[in-house]
Parts: structure tokens; sequence; C-alpha cells
């Protein structure tokens, strides 16, 4: 394969514990470069549209039929693809371009095609309906509509703010923008059966922040997954839950909404990351990634609001290379969880000369490699010095899908050296190889002001009051 794809090339910056890394965005611009060089190729337009009707658009070009190295077009389309299924969702996605591309994404996106996880996940599991590629000219795919929806920085009344963790909930009381109880309670969703239990356990949270208030006048919460119109499609906390008790699972939030008789609004917890960035910076354009137990990603845009893209960029494609590592879950290779994650130290130790003890959890076993960091382990130093590399490559690759001016780096990967570590070698990629990129972006660990308006108190804004709240 390596062969036929002329754009792999080893990065300039090479991880030290991963000589095999071919960073997504350097095949891009190299494609890029040789497609200008036959005349400007053809034209390729993903429409990418969602159930409540709204479509984006990614436009690109690639080589014409007549260019030695056509067969590339496939690779390279299905890539972006792929991405752009995580970035955004999708049920139906048309194919603008040469039919070659679109009869490839046909294939690869069915129920017996390499994609078959993504055809079942996108369709069936968050939209609810069968997934469809269509292939068209580029002139027939849709025009778009965009949707935006304004949440979160409303600090006015009483509200309740909560995020469900995978090992506690947190709760806060929030009046008038200021946190004034928080708290947090041990739980183990991951591994009930029974809806029952998530839905006591969060409502009697919320009864313990509400009973710190004089009223409740909204309730806002963040929590992993991928949540369309405050339902939970695909999360973690309910992987025990049958298939037959999921309905419960969808109108949870609902339920607590109708039974509070207030403003309810749940997102993913990265969005509310990015959320509390922007509210803390003063700042639009934020782009917040968590290096924790997967990757998590939330973005606020330049006006201000979340989209209704997933950003579920775990799965996003950043490593072309046929050797990356595969995803468990997936069987996709060089996705996002395994570069930016607790998973991608755990895969790099054995490389770096460190043992990981078994029995003991994830969390242990991450703050065991640390360890080794925080005394100037040299193996250690590589992991974190890969992780850098990896995220200044990748940055770059967002940047063609996201129009940001800030990126938050956190999450407990980034805790004591190893934050600034990724930091300092993120810069250093993008200074060298896209300063265009370099020059226009604030990239941070989150600072005290952050951390002062926090998840809980941007969670709580989340919601606009009713006409009647006081």
């Amino acid at each position: 394969m390596i062969t036929k794809l002329f754009f792999l090339d080893p990065p300039r910056h090479v991880p030290p514990l991963d000589p095999e890394f071919r960073p997504a965005a350097s095949a891009n611009r190299k494609f890029a470069v040789e497609v200008a060089r036959s005349g400007g190729g053809e034209p390729l337009i993903f429409g990418l549209e969602r159930r409540d009707g709204s479509l984006s658009q990614f436009e690109t070009r690639v080589l014409p039929d007549s260019h030695p190295h056509r067969a590339a077009n496939l690779f390279y389309a299905e890539r972006l693809l792929k991405f752009l299924l995580w970035q955004r969702g999708a049920w139906k996605v048309y194919v603008g371009g040469p039919t070659s591309v679109g009869e490839h994404i046909q294939r690869e996106y069915s129920p017996d095609g390499s994609r078959a996880f993504d055809y079942h996940f996108m369709g069936e599991t968050v939209y609810e309906t069968p997934f469809i590629v269509v292939c068209c000219s580029p002139e027939a795919v849709p025009p778009e509509k965009p949707f935006e929806k304004p949440l979160g920085r409303h600090l006015n009344g009483c509200r309740i703010g909560f995020d469900l963790g995978a090992s506690d909930l947190k709760v806060s009381a929030v009046v008038n923008g200021e946190a004034i109880f928080s708290t947090e309670i041990e739980w183990s969703p991951k591994t009930q059966t029974d809806p029952a239990y998530h839905m006591e356990k969060v409502t009697a949270a919320l009864k313990l922040a509400a009973s710190k208030m004089p009223r409740v006048d909204a309730v806002g919460g963040s929590s992993a997954g991928v949540y369309v119109n405050n339902r939970p499609m695909v999360a973690s906390l309910f992987r025990g839950i049958p298939k037959d008790q999921f309905d419960k699972v969808h109108s949870m939030f609902i339920r607590i909404r109708d039974d509070l008789g207030v403003p309810l609004e749940v997102v993913n917890d990265g969005e509310v990351t990015a959320l509390a960035g922007s509210m803390a910076l003063e700042d639009n354009g934020v782009l917040g990634i968590a290096l924790g137990s997967s990757e998590a990603a939330g973005y606020v845009n330049l006006n201000g609001n979340i989209t209704d893209g997933l950003n579920e960029l775990a799965f996003a494609p950043v490593d072309y290379s046929p050797h990356a590592p595969v995803d468990e879950w997936s069987g996709d290779r060089g996705c996002g969880a395994l570069y930016f994650s607790q998973q991608c130290v755990f895969r790099l130790a054995p490389m770096a000369g460190i043992d990981i003890p078994e029995g003991i959890s994830d969390a242990q076993k991450l703050a065991h490699v640390q360890a080794y960091l925080e005394k100037g382990h040299a193996g250690a130093d590589k992991i974190w010095q890969s992780m850098a590399f990896y995220m200044g490559y990748t940055i770059a690759h967002y940047a063609d899908f996201y129009d940001f001016r800030h990126v938050l780096i956190l999450g407990r990967c980034t805790s004591g050296k190893g934050g600034d570590m990724i930091i300092n070698g993120a810069r250093r990629v993008l200074e060298a190889e896209f300063p265009e990129i370099f020059s226009c972006i604030n990239m941070q660990l989150p600072d005290e002001k952050i951390r002062r308006v926090g998840q809980s108190i941007a969670a709580a804004s989340l919601p606009k009051l009713n006409a009647k709240a006081v």
C-alpha cells in the first residue's frame, strides 16, 4: 500500500517511540500539492445530512482519472469522510465527485464493508435510521443548512450543574454564576443493568443541590457520549443496560425535566469543557481536547455557539500509517483515542522500558507511568515527547476542519510534567511545519481563571430561563 500512497512520508518530527507514524495533516497537504501539479484535479464535495435537516459540506479536490496515482483518491476520500462523520455526524452522505470515489465509499460504508461499524453506528445507533451514501455530481450535493445551538453563558437565577463521570457524579448549586455548593458522589454506572439505578442516583444528586437554594430555575449537565436533543444515544455510562431497556435511558433526562418543570439541557462533556474555556477566556473559537481514559473534545465556534456536530474525535483518524494501532471498538486504525489518552500511554510504555503492574485500575496504571516521568525516566520522557509530536501534527489536521483561535489541552495525561511537555512539543511542530497555524492560535493548559469557571458553572449555564423565572 505504501508504494501506491505516494503521500505517506515520515514526518520531520518523528515521535521517539513511533517511527511508523504518518500524520494525516502532512499526507493531506502533500496530496493537495500533487492535485495542484496535475492541473487542479477534479472537485469532490461531501454533504453530511442529519436528522434535524441540517446539512454541512466539505469541499476538496482529487486527482484526475488520467493521473498515475489516481488510486490514491480512494484512500484519501475515505479517510476524509471518516473524520467528517465523527466530527459532524450524519445519517446520509452525498459524495459529489468522480464515480469511482462514490462507489468506493458506498462499498466501504455498507453492512459488509470495512466501515461496517461506522455504517451501523451512524445510522441505527445515533440517528435511528438506515445509513445512506448517495453518489452524485458535485453540483447535485444539496446546499448547506447550518445549525448552531446558542447554549450556555446564562448565569442568572438559581441553577443546578452536574457532570456524570465514570466513577463519580459531580453536582453544584449555582446562584447568579457562583457555585455555592459542590460535591462529588461515588457511583458505578457502567456495570448497572437496571436503568432505575441511573435515574435514582441523578435524581438524588439534583435534590441535594436543590436543597441548598431557595428554588431551582434551570438544570444543565454534561456527560461523556453522544447526545441528541437531551437523549443519550451512545454513552459508556449506560453500557450495561440491555437493548430492550435502553428506551428508559433515552427518555431519562426528558422525564427529569418534566418532573422538575424547569428548563434542562444535557450535552457532551467535551462541549461543556470548551464552553467553560470560552467563558473564562472571554473569546470564541475554542477547541478543547481532553486526554483522559479516551480522547474527548468539544468546540465553541467563532459565534460563541455549540453546533450539532458530534466532535467524537477519539474515533477520527489522525495517523495514515498502514501499521497504525487498531482501535478495539471500531476496528479502525490510527484514530485519536490511541494517541491522546491513557490508552496511548499504555501502548507506548513497553517500548519505553516500563512495565505496568497487573490487577490495578487504569487510573493507577497511569499514575504508575507518570511517577517515572516525574523522576526523569528517559523512557517515560519519550512517551510524552511522542504524544507532543502527535499533538502538533494533529492540531494542524484539526485546523482543516475547525475554525479556532484557542486550543485547551487538559485531562489526566497532562498532570505534572506531562502537560507542559505536550504543549511545548506541539508548539515546536507547529512553528516549524505549520507556521501559518502557529501564528494564529493560542494553545494552553487550563489556567486558574478557567478552573474557576469550571465544568459545573458552565454546565449550569446551558439552559435559558423561562420568562416566568425570577
